[in-house]
């Protein structure tokens, strides 16, 4: 039987819908079509490469060896250079840190799970980079206001973070365009929804996720689902764990 996991803050941007049927739908997709892959290795490759130094090449190798599938491998080291060339040069006050994980209430029954790969400063000045690799239809519009706003709740709690410098790191690829690129998204640059427009957008995801739960715990696998789920999607990333695949 498929389980509805809780997703992640972007995730759950991503997968809004105008109505609490139609993100129903989605997430029961989802969850019938599990993510086959992660982008943690990339991270700790991240991780690696600014707080203990390794070389780019090195840290490269690293996924070329823990990794087996070549499909997967082929998907992390494409973004991989675009990460070390942003970071190539930058000189932070002490080692990156990895921001502890936290939940964000959106409801009293749903918490989703917020767990950021570092945030480092820089002459005083606290960034806080979020990664996101979807190759195509990143986040945008009223989506992208919904998660900005969100994850700036979550960091006005935190006194270490809540004047931080917030970016979108974009590595999707660009219309027209074969290979990804990063684009840099100031989430102060990012139009907000009004207080009660974030509010209703939350309850009907709220409400979709609850009909999406209380569907696949009533369900029963069928072979076509079982079969479906195995079939990788390159796509797709982490879906549901720490946003790795933001």
């Amino acid at each position: 039987m498929a389980k509805l996991k809780v997703p992640s803050l972007q995730h759950m941007a991503r997968n809004w819908r105008q109505t609490p049927d139609a993100v129903r739908r989605r997430l029961v997709a989802l969850a019938k079509r599990p993510p086959r892959f992660s982008y943690e290795l990339v991270f700790a490759a991240v991780r690696d490469m600014l707080v203990l130094g390794v070389p780019y090449e090195q840290a490269a190798d690293s996924i070329r060896r823990i990794e087996k599938r070549p499909w997967v491998r082929d998907i992390l080291l494409e973004v991989l250079p675009l990460i070390a060339n942003y970071f190539a040069g930058m000189q932070p006050d002490s080692p990156p840190r990895r921001v502890a994980p936290r939940y964000y209430p959106l409801a009293r029954d749903i918490l989703i799970p917020f767990e950021a790969p570092l945030e480092y400063s820089i002459g005083g000045q606290v960034y806080f980079p979020w990664f996101s690799f979807w190759r195509s239809n990143p986040l945008a519009d009223a989506s992208l206001s919904l998660f900005v706003m969100v994850v700036e709740e979550v960091l006005l709690q935190d006194p270490d973070l809540d004047r931080a410098n917030f970016q979108i790191l974009d590595f999707s690829i660009p219309k027209g365009e074969d290979e990804r690129r990063l684009r840099i998204i100031r989430a102060s640059e990012i139009p907000r929804l009004d207080e009660r427009e974030k509010r209703a957008m939350l309850e009907v995801f709220a409400d979709g996720y609850r009909l999406a739960r209380d569907e696949l715990a009533r369900s029963t696998p069928a072979k076509e689902d079982r079969d479906e789920a195995r079939r990788p999607d390159p796509n797709q990333g982490d879906m549901f764990g720490p946003d790795a695949d933001q």
